[in-house]
């Protein structure tokens, strides 16, 4: 089953769109792949095209399902990877005049692509932006843009109001969590309490801030850290020479599969997301959505828009990025009162059930799509 699928019949199938994505497959872009799951699930999805390639090794079960519609484009500029779109279809066996719509995944060089291809076969294009997507482009460029989309989608309110500052009138369209998959299960009281961070090992996610906090807890704790990337070994230095490395796992990538049981056995979510130096920020992480679908205690930074999920002191905590006692802070506050932990997860299963159920999200999402294209 795709993370995507629903007993329900779905009323779609009339549209068929061309999607145009960026690194294909991303491990943590679930976002992506649940809603291209629902197009193909739909009857939607006529072909997937990749302006690059994406992750090595560790893959989605579900990007199975997708494999033998993505194809990867050859290295060029936007105008020349549109050409290859455009010669490519027939060969698929997709006819042109088939085609409804172009939908660009990401502002940057898969809606440059998706206008190019659009154009190319005399149908609309659109777009969807995520984190600090909408930053990579020209502004001029970006309101030229959305000036000529359909439908544009933003995946938060802080996507939404970069969009709106350039003129665009974006939809807001949450990426939306399984919550079947991550549901909330009895948890053993243990003398230890544990910790989950999940992210990729990358100076936006915070995790040095979060190793900084761990050091000064007061209480018996473990941290399990999940992901790859490259600041792995200068966390792994910073462990030690703060003197924790015996009470932090790093476990490396884990699929969606896998993390359910991660969670079932932690008590609080850590996610100290910052802004790094180069400006770049998360949107709202895939972690935030699956711990409050789980019904866990999270502490998270006030930042990007984690606040709009992560409510202080209702569906969680927050801290202000970077504040590595403030984090602590929380943390051992937690850790300490377990009627506020249990009382924070389940308001946040009750927020994720009304506002970010996977099935309420791709629902909108195509039907945004099946209106934008008709």
């Amino acid at each position: 089953m795709s993370p995507a699928q629903s007993s329900e019949a779905r009323p779609y199938g009339t549209r068929r769109i061309v999607v145009i994505v960026s690194g294909w497959p991303r491990l943590s872009e679930s976002f992506a792949l649940n809603e291209l799951c629902a197009l193909h699930e739909a009857g939607m999805l006529a072909a997937v095209f990749a302006t690059k390639r994406g992750d090595v090794g560790e893959r989605h079960p579900a990007v199975a399902t997708l494999d033998n519609h993505v194809h990867h484009l050859n290295t060029g500029t936007a105008e020349q990877q549109a050409a290859e779109v455009v010669g490519a279809l027939g060969g698929l066996g997709v006819a042109r005049e088939s085609i409804d719509g172009v939908h660009g995944y990401f502002a940057h060089r898969p809606a440059a692509v998706a206008r190019a291809v659009a154009t190319s076969l005399g149908v609309p294009f659109g777009f969807s932006a995520h984190a600090k997507d909408p930053s990579k482009v020209d502004p001029a460029e970006l309101a030229d843009r959305a000036r000529a989309a359909a439908c544009i989608i933003a995946c938060n309110s802080q996507v939404a109001r970069q969009l709106r500052a350039v003129g665009a009138d974006p939809t807001l369209v949450p990426h939306g969590v399984d919550l079947a998959a991550f549901a909330p299960r009895p948890r053993l009281a243990e003398g230890r309490v544990e910790l989950l961070a999940v992210g990729r090992l990358v100076a936006k996610k915070g995790f040095d801030v979060l190793i900084d906090a761990v050091h000064l807890l007061d209480f018996d704790w473990r941290l399990r850290i999940v992901g790859d990337g490259p600041l792995l070994r200068p966390l792994q230095q910073a462990a030690r020479d703060t003197g924790v490395e015996g009470r932090i796992e790093f476990l490396g990538t884990r699929t969606h599969a896998e993390l359910p049981s991660l969670y079932h056995v932690t008590d609080i979510v850590a996610v100290p997301s910052v802004i790094d130096a180069d400006g770049d920020r998360d949107g709202l992480p895939n972690v935030v959505l699956e711990a409050m679908a789980c019904g866990l205690a999270i502490v998270g930074s006030d930042v990007a828009a984690i606040p709009t999920a992560v409510e202080h002191r209702v569906t969680g905590l927050l801290v202000e990025p970077g504040d590595a006692h403030g984090l602590a802070n929380a943390l051992n506050e937690l850790a300490k009162d377990a009627d506020l932990r249990a009382g924070l997860g389940a308001n946040a299963r009750s927020r994720a059930e009304c506002n970010f159920g996977l099935a309420a999200c791709t629902h909108r999402f195509m039907s945004i799509l099946e209106a934008a294209y008709g």
